[in-house]
């Protein structure tokens, strides 16, 4: 089954956790190209400060509070949104957060609320979509992570609650195309993101804060690949070529990625930085946002991404191949002809194949 979504200036995005990191960075951005948005999170001057903001730069945002995890509140906000723009034309859950700490030190309590907002609130805000977005057609994204595909040590909470929501996601996906419902249904997997996100944990480790092992990627490269799939239908889009490759190498070589983990897991997870106190430990109540990205020392964050851009503009990056692949070729048969005039053609060649596929298929959005 195939159809349009609307473009990005044409519609109202709903956000969860959209008071600080990657749902912040979304906002803003769908904002600057013409979205209007609603920022739904916890913690309302931090959703207040946002929305200032955006409004400040030209952009149309409102916000509303709500915790994911109460499904009342969540359809509050859906119903505000489309009393304030006119209805939804796309829903990003991305509200999460994480616990770090073994297994056995864990609480069951603790790990009940962790479900209860990573889980329970993708599905809450995805069969709220779901219900609103059958009628109309829409996009449905999900943020999961390289963990829903390779669990890693200390955060065993966190990645059995990311493999819970790409299950769904995809089990949902199949149930909407399976009904013809004209609803796009997208699992988004971050790799190591420069967010919050570790500011925002709760520690139960013997360590005075928590980082993301490198590489570290912006929290705009996520926000982008969000972007691309409330426009286009996508099935899951990864961004950070650093984590693709742990769940590769998690899926052929279980035992010796359990061994790597096990060695280097606490080294790579662990640091002497507490971040900002006051954003520590949102597990049941909001804490401060309004930033999207650490404050805690990290590698310099990567602002690009080959596999991203492999993935949002697949065509182009194929017709790339295939120029610089015709170019090897022409090379090297040069090379055994001797022929001086086919080595001085090469690369003007190379450079009209490069422009010619970078122009016809340059994002409308850029």
């Amino acid at each position: 089954m195939t159809f349009r979504l609307k473009p990005l200036a044409r519609q109202t995005i709903l956000i969860t956790g959209a008071s600080s990191g990657i749902g912040l960075a979304t906002a803003r951005m769908a904002a600057a190209r013409g979205a209007a948005v609603v920022l739904v999170a916890r913690d309302e001057p931090s959703l207040d400060g946002a929305v200032l903001g955006i409004r400040d730069s030209g952009g149309r945002a409102e916000y509303r509070v709500a915790d994911v995890a109460d499904r009342d509140a969540l359809e509050a906000a859906a119903a505000f949104a489309e009393e304030r723009f006119g209805g939804i034309d796309s829903w990003v859950n991305d509200a999460g957060t994480s616990v770090y700490g073994t297994l056995e030190d864990t609480p069951v309590e603790d790990q009940r609320r962790l479900f209860e907002t990573n889980y329970w609130g993708t599905v809450h805000g995805s069969l709220i979509a779901a219900g609103r977005l059958r009628a109309r057609g829409g996009a449905i994204v999900n943020l999961g992570s390289v963990l829903s595909d390779r669990s890693v040590i200390f955060q065993g909470t966190y990645c059995a609650t990311k493999h819970a929501v790409k299950a769904f996601t995809d089990a949902l996906r199949m149930e909407l195309e399976a009904a013809r419902a004209p609803v796009s249904v997208t699992l988004i997997k971050p790799a190591g993101i420069d967010t919050t996100f570790q500011e925002h944990a709760r520690i139960l480790m013997d360590t005075q804060g928590v980082k993301v092992p490198a590489p570290v990627y912006d929290p705009r490269l996520v926000a982008r690949a969000i972007l691309h799939a409330c426009e286009h239908p996508k099935r899951d889009i990864v961004v950070g070529g650093g984590g693709a490759a742990v769940s590769v190498l998690g899926n052929l070589f279980p035992r010796t990625t359990d061994l790597v983990m096990e060695a280097v897991g606490r080294r790579m997870q662990v640091t002497g930085h507490d971040g900002r106190p006051e954003m520590r430990d949102n597990l049941y109540e909001g804490r401060p946002g309004g930033h999207e990205r650490s404050s805690i020392p990290t590698q310099p964050h990567r602002r690009t991404s080959l596999l991203l851009e492999a993935q949002l503009h697949p065509a182009a990056t194929l017709a790339v191949a295939a120029g610089l692949g015709a170019l090897v070729l022409g090379a090297m048969a040069a090379r055994r002809m001797g022929d001086g005039a086919m080595r001085r053609m090469l690369p003007p060649l190379a450079g009209h194949l490069l422009a010619r596929a970078a122009g016809h298929h340059r994002p409308r959005w850029r």
